[in-house]
């Protein structure tokens, strides 16, 4: 007599499969050619859409969702866009609106920021997660379900890629992902992935 194959639920740590899609079909991030996600379900380790698509999938089941942009990074935040003087920004190539920088925040965190605008004499950054404002397609595939020693997860990409949590809650101990809000920046973990610094990508400082 088959018993019933077990289903995620709370608490469980998941393996899987997944490739992020833009409204426009756009590949935004995938796992694709690197091992799969882990992640503890419902501890926040991912964006809340992702976390609940995955909960309730068996192992081996896959599926597509289109996650709400208040599921995944937020709306985009108007405070959040900054005007300052030109002259603030020291860099020696010239400044064009779709630019990524890498700035220092007050604690001492690099934070990836957008150039929104750029005028003579000022700079208009834009510090919202490269993917807030955005409605995201996902592609999902559950591989193991509580296979994967705890002690094999410390220092992984805690939520890698794009869906890792816009918190930022798991960004100790490894990387935050690549689309995360501290983006990828500590080399220590794009070394471990065999990868370099990417300050041009999207999510800024990434890995690639």
């Amino acid at each position: 007599m088959k018993t019933q194959q077990e289903a995620v639920k709370k608490g469980d740590v998941v393996s899987v499969e997944y490739t992020g899609k833009l409204g426009d079909g756009e590949v935004f991030d995938s796992s694709t050619g690197r091992e799969p996600l882990h992640f503890a379900v419902g501890s926040g380790q991912v964006i809340p859409g992702f976390d609940k698509a995955v909960d309730g999938m068996k192992k081996g089941e896959s599926k597509k969702v289109t996650i709400l942009c208040a599921e995944a990074y937020g709306p985009i935040n108007t405070e959040l866009l900054k005007e300052i003087p030109r002259e603030k920004i020291p860099l020696k190539e010239e400044l064009k609106a779709g630019m990524m920088l890498m700035m220092q925040g007050p604690d001492g965190q690099r934070l990836p920021v957008r150039v929104a605008n750029v005028t003579p004499k000022t700079v208009t950054l834009d510090m919202n997660h490269p993917l807030a404002g955005k409605d995201l397609t996902f592609e999902i595939k559950v591989m193991g379900i509580n296979d994967v020693d705890s002690k094999a997860m410390e220092g992984d990409c805690c939520g890698s890629g794009s869906c890792g949590s816009a918190s930022g809650e798991c960004s100790e101990g490894g990387c935050s992902g690549s689309c995360s809000p501290e983006g990828c920046e500590k080399e220590d973990c794009c070394k471990k992935e065999g990868k370099k610094m990417n300050e041009e990508s999207h999510g800024g400082g990434c890995c690639h």
